[in-house]
């Protein structure tokens, strides 16, 4: 028993436009034990297919089609409630996307492990909890054995995932459902969870369907890979030939948008490039490269000097930036680059001042901010802005595209008139590729890429000269981060911007940066060039780092 077989499944969902395929007629087969990776962007239908196989989806809205899933010779589409409650979390079970969501807040995390065992009457809560330490304990989840009564807000982002890998292996499932579950990860993390991910599938002889939108990633833990595009399968084959052979132009541009260490400085393909239908963005004719203002080049446009930024908790106090030193030229991007709680964020926010400095001092174009009166401060804001990880949180949920881009020229006194605010704003959102239609819609009418542009564009009302881009791109599907990396790429070439580009991926951190700085535990552990610090890094950290990005398609150059 183990194997799964899906065979043209149909599911449609209602809108205002009519039935939405989000599934077209997939076939798709798991084999005992293997491990199958099943990839493709956001709106391809990997998910729904994932969440179809326990029947996790409300019907309606879904509606299922022609089709079936067939496991060990029942069809999933046509069981009973109860009856698919005896299969879920004992012979198939899932981890999810976002673990702190999936999580029961008011039950401690060894409870939450044990309880499958007690549901499923495999044994009492007395012998369950001892095999949940055995199995946490498998996962690196040492923690448990000190602190048994802790809840999920207590462990970080990696263990949580661990975690929730544990109470989806301890009932020794025939078939695991995986779902993006590294997406929110550093690297390093990423690396670590995937390795006890395969170890403990070998061990236990589990069959996997890992869900991705990174073929990069896919290619370290599966056996064969199958690929989706619009609610179909487009290509599926041995994880090895699909990275020597693509076929599909899909794949390819899958394969070659995620940058690598051998991506080239200027350009990643994206996904149009490859199906044909190449969009590439330009600066509209009615924005022009700003002015080079008169000022001293010869010195750095940003400088941080000794910056300590200190927090006081319960156990005293915590220094998330420990003396950091910095300095940014004129029109050239830093790369700051460290795991989760390395103090990148913190040190962004507080050249920024939106987190006050404790100690030491910050240079911008010569002069000493933080001094000033809040008037002066305001209007330094002006010249420096910031784009943040998650563009929907972000942007205010009740003002329409216009209002979020007029808003800050209103509180600048940008723009003579409402006109000129208006035509300002159209030109701001052709610059990053959206359109006039776009103005008078709200955020949660856009997909994640289209709401990091705006988001761009929003940064860029007021004109700056320099941006923090806060994991802007940490979040999104590798085919969309291409085309962010290319706008700003694009807007740094004709606005003559400057960047601190914040990341945990050093991939990326690359292909965006001319310098490089590498955080651990809030100091700057090295800084130099981009092709020094990966050609040659000093420290072991950062070799870490280095050796955490899948690195499947670092071979392949694929043209279109």
């Amino acid at each position: 028993m183990g194997d799964l077989s899906i065979e043209n499944l149909h599911v449609g969902f209602p809108s205002r436009e009519g039935i939405v395929r989000a599934v077209d007629g997939i076939n798709l087969s798991i084999n005992s034990g293997e491990i199958v990776g099943l990839v493709g962007e956001s709106g391809s239908g990997k998910s729904v297919t994932c969440n179809s196989i326990l029947q996790l989806l409300p019907s309606p809205p879904a509606q299922f089609g022609a089709g079936k899933i067939d496991w060990s010779g029942k069809n999933l589409l046509s069981q009973t409630e109860p009856s698919l409650q005896k299969i879920r979390g004992k012979e198939i079970s899932m981890i999810f996307q976002d673990p702190m969501s999936s999580l029961n807040p008011y039950m401690t995390v060894l409870d939450q492990v044990a309880e499958p065992l007690v549901i499923h009457k495999i044994c009492d809560w007395a012998e369950a909890k001892i095999k949940a330490k055995e199995i946490l304990q498998k996962v690196g989840v040492t923690h448990v054995l000190k602190h048994p009564h802790s809840y999920p807000h207590e462990y970080s982002g990696g263990m949580r995932q661990r975690a929730m890998i544990a109470m989806a292996l301890i009932t020794k499932p025939n078939l695991l459902l995986a779902d993006e579950p590294t997406t929110a990860l550093d690297v390093t993390v990423q690396a670590k969870v995937l390795k006890i991910l395969k170890e403990l599938c070998l061990d236990l002889q589990v069959s996997v369907l890992f869900v991705s939108h990174d073929l990069g990633l896919v290619a370290e833990l599966a056996d064969r890979v199958v690929v989706m595009y619009r609610g179909k399968v487009v290509e599926e084959n041995e994880t090895q030939s699909i990275f020597r052979n693509p076929q599909h132009p899909y794949v390819k541009a899958l394969i070659a948008c995620r940058p690598t260490l051998e991506s080239p400085k200027d350009y990643l393909p994206t996904v149009e490039d490859f199906m044909g239908e190449t969009v590439e963005i330009q600066p509209s004719s009615s924005v022009h490269t700003l002015p080079k203002k008169n000022q001293d080049r010869s010195l750095p446009l940003l400088e941080a000097k000794k910056l300590v930024v200190q927090f006081h908790t319960d156990e005293g106090p915590l220094l998330a930036v420990d003396h950091v030193d910095l300095s940014i030229e004129y029109g050239k991007t830093l790369g700051l680059v460290g795991e989760s709680g390395s103090g990148k964020t913190t040190l962004g926010r507080s050249i920024l001042h939106l987190i006050k400095p404790t100690e030491g001092e910050i240079r911008f174009q010569g002069k000493i901010i933080g001094t000033d009166s809040f008037a002066k401060r305001n209007s330094l804001r002006k010249s420096m802005q910031i784009i943040f990880q998650d563009p929907y949180a972000s942007l205010n949920p009740r003002l329409t595209i216009e209002q979020t881009l007029v808003e800050p020229m209103i509180v600048h006194q940008i723009g003579k008139s409402k006109n000129e605010r208006l035509e300002k704003a159209i030109a701001l959102l052709h610059e990053v590729g959206l359109g006039e239609e776009h103005l008078y819609r709200y955020p949660h009418e856009f997909s994640g890429g289209q709401r990091q542009r705006i988001c761009v564009a929003r940064a860029l009302t007021t004109e700056p000269e320099f941006i923090v881009c806060d994991e802007c791109v940490s979040a999104m599907d590798v085919s969309v981060q291409a085309q962010v990396l290319n706008l700003l790429k694009s807007l740094q070439r004709s606005r003559g911007l400057t960047y601190l580009f914040i990341s945990h991926d050093l991939s990326v951190v690359k292909f965006m940066s001319d310098h490089i700085a590498v955080m651990q535990n809030g100091r700057v552990i090295e800084n130099g060039p981009a092709e020094q610090i990966y050609n040659q890094p000093k420290e072991s950290y950062t070799r870490k780092l280095i050796d955490a990005i899948p690195r499947a398609n670092r071979s392949l150059n694929l043209t279109f």
